[in-house]
């Protein structure tokens, strides 16, 4: 997948529980990693994972009358697609804007200094 799209909130959440599921996932497997502060309806779950799968981020494979649901797109290869997405289109590109803007919005000194040590491993 050349280019990963965004994906919207709804489709977003289902997707980070299925990134946190054993694979393959069943709809029940799923369903018992969203929060439970916002219930979603089986239909709902079934309509997002079908969504999902039209859009190449999930392969669904029958057994009986089961579906068991195996993520395309790691969650890793989603962040590092958004955060390219991001940079360029509020940052024009510019890595010190967005190195400017992390530091103005807020990370505190121990996180920057992470994110430093990190670079400097190159462990990113």
């Amino acid at each position: 997948m050349d280019s990963i799209r965004r994906l919207p909130d709804g489709e977003l959440e289902v997707m980070q529980a299925v990134w946190a599921c054993a694979v393959p996932a069943s709809r029940a497997d799923i369903a018992s990693r969203l929060d439970p502060a916002h219930p979603m309806a089986v239909t709902t779950l079934l309509t997002l994972l079908t969504r999902l799968a039209d859009k190449g981020f999930l392969s669904v494979e029958k057994q009986g009358r089961r579906s068991l649901y195996t993520p395309l797109v790691s969650r890793e290869d989603y962040l590092a697609a958004q955060s390219r997405s991001f940079v360029q289109k509020l940052c024009g590109g510019s890595m010190s804007a967005f190195a400017s803007a992390l530091c103005g919005g807020g990370l505190t000194r121990e996180e920057l200094d992470e994110l430093r040590t990190l670079l400097e491993r190159d462990a990113l």
